[in-house]
C-alpha cells in the first residue's frame, strides 16, 4: 500500500513532468484554438505612466520573494547569451553581435512564461518554488505558448537577416577584421552611422511588432482559457488604447535589457525576472 507521505525521488518527479508535457502535447490543437473564441474579448483597461511604476514594485517583490530560486531558474540565460557571444567572434560575425544582444527584447517573452506562472500563484496565495515554474507544460495553453513562441523566435531570425542586410549595404560585406576595427568603422565614418540610425529604425519597428502581439498575451495564454487569436487581439487593443504608457514600458524593457547585457549578459539573472514578474502584474492591470 502506497504511503500517504512518501516523497518522490528525482526519477519519479521527472516522470511526471514527462506525462504532463505528453498531455499538454496531445491538447496543443485544442490549446491553439481555445475554448471561449466565441465569446467577447475582455474589456480593456486605460493605464498611466504612474501605473508602470507600480508594476515595477511589483514584479522587484516578487523577484525579492524568491530572488534565490529565480537566479537558479534564469542562468540559463546569460548563459546562452555567452555562447552566443563567443560564436559571433569565433565565426567572424561581428556585426551581428549587437543584434544578437538587443534581440533578448523580441525572445523575452518566451523567455518569462515560467516567471507569469510564479506571479500567477503568488498572487492566489499558493506556495511558490522554482519547480512551479516548469509547470507552465501541463496547462491547456501549453500548446499555444510553444506556436506564439515560435512565431516570436521566427521574428528574431528576421530581425538578424534584416541587421546583416543593412551592414551588408553599409559598411559591408566584407567582415570586419577586428573588433577594434569593427568599432572604429561604425563610430568613425558615415557609413558607420548610417547603419546605427537604419538599424535602429528598423529594429523599433520589429520590437514595436513583438511588443503589440506579446506584452499581454502570454500572461493571458496562462491565466485564461483562450486560443491564440483572442490573446494576440487583446494584446494588440491593450497596446493601442495604451500607446504612451506602453511605448515607455516597451523603453523600459529595451534599455533594462541592454543595460542586463553588460558585462558579458550577466545582468540579465536580475533584469529577466524583475521584467518577467512585472509583466504579470502589468497584465492584471491592464486586462480587466
Amino acid at each position: 500500500m502506497a504511503l500517504e507521505n512518501h516523497v518522490r525521488n528525482p526519477i519519479e518527479w521527472g516522470w511526471d513532468q514527462l506525462r504532463g508535457a505528453g498531455h499538454a502535447v496531445e491538447s496543443a490543437g485544442r490549446s491553439v484554438r481555445g475554448r471561449d473564441e466565441t465569446t467577447a474579448v475582455p474589456e480593456i483597461r486605460h493605464i498611466s505612466i504612474p501605473d508602470l511604476g507600480e508594476v515595477l514594485r511589483r514584479g522587484l517583490s516578487d523577484f525579492a520573494a524568491y530572488r534565490t530560486d529565480v537566479i537558479f531558474l534564469v542562468l540559463i540565460y546569460p548563459l546562452i547569451g555567452l555562447v552566443l557571444a563567443y560564436a559571433t567572434f569565433g565565426h567572424r560575425m561581428l556585426p551581428l553581435l549587437f543584434p544578437l544582444a538587443s534581440g533578448f527584447a523580441l525572445v523575452g517573452p518566451v523567455a518569462a512564461v515560467g516567471l507569469y506562472e510564479m506571479s500567477r500563484r503568488r498572487e492566489r496565495g499558493e506556495i511558490v518554488t522554482w519547480a512551479d515554474a516548469f509547470g507552465v507544460v501541463k496547462s491547456p495553453a501549453f500548446g499555444a505558448i510553444v506556436t506564439l513562441g515560435l512565431m516570436l523566435v521566427a521574428i528574431f531570425a528576421l530581425w538578424l537577416a534584416a541587421a546583416n542586410v543593412i551592414y551588408s549595404v553599409t559598411l559591408g560585406p566584407e567582415q570586419p577584421e577586428s573588433l577594434a576595427a569593427f568599432a572604429r568603422d561604425v563610430i568613425g565614418t558615415s557609413a558607420g552611422w548610417t547603419m546605427i540610425v537604419v538599424g535602429i529604425g528598423v529594429g523599433f519597428l520589429f520590437a514595436l511588432l513583438v511588443l503589440m502581439i506579446s506584452v499581454v498575451s502570454f500572461p493571458m495564454l496562462i491565466d485564461r482559457d483562450v486560443g491564440i487569436h483572442t490573446a494576440v487581439e487583446t494584446s494588440v487593443r491593450a497596446v493601442l488604447a495604451n500607446p504612451v504608457p506602453m511605448l515607455a514600458w516597451g523603453l523600459i524593457v529595451a534599455a533594462s535589457l541592454v543595460l542586463g547585457s553588460l558585462p558579458l549578459f550577466l545582468g540579465l539573472i536580475f533584469v529577466i525576472p524583475m521584467l518577467g514578474h512585472a509583466t504579470w502584474h502589468l497584465y492584471r492591470r491592464v486586462v480587466a
